[in-house]
């Protein structure tokens, strides 16, 4: 393996470590934390796809997090493409939630 190779898992890793910078405007928790990354795909052409919901349809949020999240992703070096999909199946719950976040906002 060549050093200018990337190994998926290693690109899978950044991303999530990206993701993990986003917030919630709302929940003072990041997106990662917070259950709202439902999938993170990485091809051997480096394209990402990810699979996300919002913590409800009508977040004031809905259109803004998803690009954030996109041009975020993107600016990481190896990253060739990121592909966004939204879905609301299964709906998010704070059953998502890691302990840490549940933790965070007092849940525990």
């Amino acid at each position: 393996m060549s050093e200018t190779t990337i190994d998926t898992n290693e690109l899978g890793e950044k991303i999530v470590r990206v993701l993990k910078t986003i917030y919630d405007p709302e929940i003072p928790v990041d997106i990662y934390e917070l259950g709202l990354i439902y999938d993170v795909f990485v091809n051997e052409d480096y394209d990402v796809k990810i699979l996300m919901t919002l913590t409800s349809p009508n977040c004031p949020v809905a259109e803004s997090l998803p690009q954030e999240i996109q041009e975020k992703v993107k600016s990481l070096d190896a990253v060739n493409d990121v592909e966004m999909e939204l879905t609301f199946d299964p709906p998010w719950s704070q059953d998502l939630m890691s302990e840490e976040a549940k933790l965070e906002l007092g849940m525990l």
